[in-house]
């Protein structure tokens, strides 16, 4: 394998975890992608970006970084600290704040997104004594929220693995963008009940990135991983 090929790097949002991207792992290893699906720890965008470039930074050779969903914003924060080989930046149904910015003000900026009424927050006192809300889409809503073309039977599954976030996370303003100085490719789920799909295509725009747009809920990595495999296919052979 050449060793200058860039590795992958996929970084998934709230309400899911690393399983997510398993369809899209199997494709980009059939490219001959060497990929590494991170774990987010959810937990606060400046300390998960911290995390996430950490990784990178044990990573021999060029990168290109994926983010789903809230995994964008911590992307674009990860690239911008100080990392010299993340070469592309692939958003997939995601976030891609300027700074100051917030997910749940990028959100709430377009109409569409009904995540809020599907939340079940709960209350957590962590080690240290800090009282934390994790974020949970109830169980019942999940499919129809998070994962509407996904089958029912995955769908389930997926609703009781999910991962909480935390209120503060999504409330977090980012730091200056990465996507101001690095090549950007897009993915916009036109069927999201997450992220409104003209908000995706607001940021899109604002970063000047390669857009493509698929029929596709905010699970579009479950639902459509060829169509994100060859999206990040495209932005790794663009890097290297």
């Amino acid at each position: 394998m050449n060793a200058q090929k860039p590795t992958v790097v996929l970084v998934h949002g709230a309400f899911a975890d690393s399983s997510s991207w398993n369809g899209v792992v199997d494709r980009l290893q059939s490219y001959g992608h060497t990929v590494v699906a991170a774990a987010n720890p959810l937990r606060g965008l400046a300390d998960d970006a911290d995390y996430v470039r950490q990784l990178v930074t044990s990573i021999e050779g060029p990168v290109v970084l994926v983010g789903h969903s809230y995994g964008g914003s911590v992307i674009s924060d990860a690239a911008a600290r100080g990392v010299d080989n993340v070469k592309a930046l692939v958003f997939v149904a995601a976030f891609l704040p300027d700074e100051g910015e917030s997910a749940i003000t990028l959100s709430g900026k377009f109409p569409g997104s009904t995540l809020g009424e599907a939340l079940r927050p709960v209350p957590v006192t962590l080690s240290d004594g800090r009282q934390v809300t994790d974020l949970y889409i109830e169980q019942d809503k999940f499919h129809g929220q998070f994962a509407a073309d996904v089958p029912a039977e995955t769908a389930a599954v997926m609703a009781a693995t999910q991962r909480p976030v935390t209120d503060a996370a999504l409330a977090e303003g980012a730091s200056a963008p990465a996507w101001k100085n690095l090549p950007s490719w897009v993915l916009v789920a036109t069927e999201d009940r997450n992220i409104p799909p003209q908000a995706q295509t607001f940021m899109a725009e604002r970063a000047q990135a390669t857009v493509v747009s698929v029929s596709a809920s905010h699970a579009v990595s479950v639902s459509r991983p060829g169509d994100v495999a060859r999206l990040i296919h495209e932005a790794a052979q663009a890097s290297a």
